[in-house]
């Protein structure tokens, strides 16, 4: 009598494991399940590294405008033909003339050149406003000449606000200064003579 009662608990109590390590393998998976969720890429995340397509018709020679992309600033100048004069005029003042050192982002192989843009649209330069000391963003300076914490023969260009590096108008360190390499220039490309795409080339996105 006694085993039977016995048996009939071990059973009851085998069940009752059973249904309890059941629940909780469910239990287990609705918790790893949102978990897992979480790990991917939010749709903002995606919108924030995704290309960003620019109206340019707007910008008038010598004119700047200012967009986010991936967080960050980049501007698109529209240069004057003076402005990429003074480009040249650069070159032995700047550390990097050829950015032969990059700063985060490889410099894309259309812009390896004297004025860091596409050849065929060499007047507008597209570069991150992300001073490469610390981090700062520069503010243009257009203007040629003295001017307060320039100096007296101050081509026309960017002075980072925090530190004092100066960039000229393809957006080059000058020597000497705190930053030690060129502002970078991200993948772009004209999809129509005035609209650009930030973040993606021919080869795709960025």
């Amino acid at each position: 009598m006694r085993d039977k009662e016995d048996q009939r608990v071990d059973d009851s109590r085998r069940t009752w494991l059973i249904a309890t390590s059941v629940a909780g393998g469910f239990g287990g998976v609705a918790a790893v399940i949102p978990f897992a969720s979480s790990l991917a890429p939010s749709e903002k995340a995606k919108a924030a590294g995704a290309p960003v397509e620019v109206d340019i018709s707007d910008l008038k020679p010598g004119d700047m405008k200012t967009v986010a992309w991936r967080g960050k600033p980049v501007w698109i100048i529209n240069r004057t033909d003076a402005m990429l004069a003074e480009v040249v005029k650069a070159d032995d003042e700047v550390a990097d003339p050829h950015t032969e050192k990059p700063f985060s982002i490889p410099l894309p192989a259309y812009c390896n050149n004297e004025y860091r843009s596409r050849a065929d649209h060499k007047n507008i330069l597209v570069a991150v406003a992300v001073c490469t000391h610390l981090g700062c963003t520069p503010t243009p300076r257009f203007q040629s000449g003295p001017q307060a914490n320039l100096p007296n023969d101050w081509p026309g260009g960017f002075l980072c606000p925090c530190h004092g590096s100066t960039y000229d108008l393809a957006g080059r360190v000058f020597k000497n200064k705190p930053a030690p390499q060129n502002l970078d220039i991200p993948r772009y490309m004209f999809t129509s003579a005035t609209t650009i795409v930030i973040g993606k080339d021919e080869q795709g996105e960025a």
